[in-house]
């Protein structure tokens, strides 16, 4: 779960995300914050499927390479509140509110939500024509060497300078470095300076086709029922292990990749210099028509794994069709030591 913080809040609070977006945060980097939202990690969600109309940048390959952290997501509208806006995503819920803007979002709009290292954004379209209704970009105040009378700011088509418009006066007082949140029209003109939070439960892995991404690194906090609670540099997010991680513990550090339906856990023990587990998940695919190897997909490439690697490989996995969500769990070698059918 995880919070914008306001511009003027301090950056040493306590559950707070960096710049202005948080999944539920524990402060390990500046400016992180966790939003007050009410729990749903139990609730049943409808899996989400970006439709054709939606406006979302399609991602790219994931790679062990890609920021970190690092998160693309779509969300539709599930519930709204004056200020508060509730989005189902192909990986779980995603609540955001604000006290100053949100006021009137609709199930008509698509909302594209990035983390990029320090980096965020938010874009909330209209379904129908993909026009622009608004554009959040949160991160670091930098002004641009060219002309200090604009900002520089990561958005998902890169780097770029927004002019101050008529907040100049209201970004004044900022140092260098200092998070901000400012809202741009689609001239790259501050429109607005806001306090807006995100807070974002993994419950599930995508199905059917999505632009989901996702590389987070962070060290398991807490266990409780299904979910596992990391502490990541953008705060302390809801995992459901039912999505293919088995037998983690407190103090663990774990790696998630995320990548259309596909998820990949990185798990080793504490002040171990390498991973010492790995889940590969994602849909059946057969690597052979004897059907002995199944293929699946990891952030350095897609990886064949023999079924008699273990010696209930084909036990474990008979009767199931290609396209069922399988897992492979591999030791610190790479080598496969058992599959699972995840929940």
């Amino acid at each position: 779960m995880v919070r914008w913080l306001n511009a003027a809040m301090p950056s040493l609070l306590i559950k707070r995300f960096p710049y202005g977006l948080g999944i539920v945060l524990i402060l390990l980097s500046p400016c992180i914050a966790r939003a007050e939202t009410p729990d749903f990690a139990e609730e049943e969600l409808t899996t989400v499927e970006e439709p054709e109309s939606d406006q979302a940048t399609e991602t790219t390959d994931v790679s062990a390479g890609d920021a970190n952290p690092s998160i693309t997501l779509t969300g539709q509208v599930w519930r709204t509140k004056p200020g508060i806006v509730f989005l189902k995503t192909p990986v779980g819920l995603l609540t955001l509110s604000s006290k100053t803007t949100l006021k009137n979002v609709l199930a008509s709009q698509a909302v594209t939500f990035w983390v990029h290292d320090v980096h965020s954004a938010i874009d909330i379209r209209k379904r129908s024509d993909g026009s622009l209704i608004h554009r959040y970009l949160g991160g670091p105040f930098k002004r641009s060497d060219d002309d200090p009378t604009k900002l520089l700011r990561w958005s998902p088509e890169g780097e770029k300078a927004v002019a101050f418009g008529a907040y100049e006066r209201s970004l004044a007082g900022f140092r260098e470095g200092d998070p901000v949140t400012v809202e741009v029209d689609e001239t790259d003109t501050v429109v607005g300076v806001h306090d807006v939070q995100f807070d974002l439960q993994i419950g599930q892995l995508p199905t059917g086709r999505s632009a989901a991404h996702l590389v987070l690194t962070g060290t398991v906090d807490k266990l409780k029922s299904n979910f596992i609670f990391l502490r990541t540099p953008i705060g302390i997010i809801n995992v459901n292990a039912k999505i293919g991680i088995k037998d983690v513990r407190v103090g663990h550090t774990m790696t998630l990749y995320i990548h259309a339906r596909h998820m990949v856990a990185d798990v080793s023990a504490p002040h171990a210099p390498s991973t010492t587990r790995r889940f590969v998940t994602g849909p059946l695919e057969f690597a052979a028509p004897d059907r002995t190897s199944v293929k699946l997909w990891t952030p350095e490439g897609e990886q064949i794994y023999p079924l008699d690697s273990v010696h209930h490989g084909k036990t474990a996995l008979a009767g199931l069709k290609e396209g069922h969500t399988i897992t492979a769990e591999l030791n610190g070698r790479g080598d496969v030591v058992d599959f699972h059918r995840p929940h």
